[in-house]
């Protein structure tokens, strides 16, 4: 117990007193973090990106044209639930990696070795939120405007 208590104390200090270190290293910028992804984080990332431009071509479309009943919303219903999940199932995967990586070490790991992969799952978990919000943002708009059309208000 007492060298649990020990080994927390020292990770935290050598996060504290690493953070100097750590502001000297290069910045990471999005697109070096999708370049240094794996392969299937890259997939889940252009899906999401893809699904929020469907998302926007879907409204927009909908929008456009005159008011109906038909097309659009149940894309823009799914999305809203399945962006979300998508992210947080690519931010799982990256963190998953993350922990096997450093269980199979035998030296201590530094933050800024942990960092990438940090920024990578924050990354999924922002564009899956965005993706939902965009489509809850877009159904609402479609919701309003059949509204308007059904009850002629």
């Amino acid at each position: 117990m007492a060298l649990t208590t020990l080994r927390c104390i020292g990770l935290v200090a050598g996060a504290v007193f690493s953070a100097p270190a750590a502001a000297q290293a290069a910045t990471l910028t999005p697109i070096m973090v999708l370049q240094n992804a794996a392969i299937p984080v890259q997939a889940v990332v252009l899906g999401l990106v893809g699904a929020m431009l469907a998302a926007i071509a879907v409204l927009i479309m909908k929008l456009a044209t005159p008011p109906g009943l038909s097309g659009g919303s149940a894309y823009l219903t799914g999305l809203r639930l399945g962006g979300p999940l998508a992210g947080a199932l690519g931010a799982a995967y990256t963190l998953l990696v993350m922990f096997l990586f450093i269980s199979g070490t035998s030296k201590p790991v530094s933050l800024n070795e942990l960092a990438p992969g940090f920024a990578e799952a924050v990354m999924l978990v922002l564009l899956g939120f965005a993706c939902g919000a965009f489509a809850a943002i877009g159904k609402w708009a479609v919701d309003a405007r059949i509204d308007r059309a059904v009850l002629k208000s």
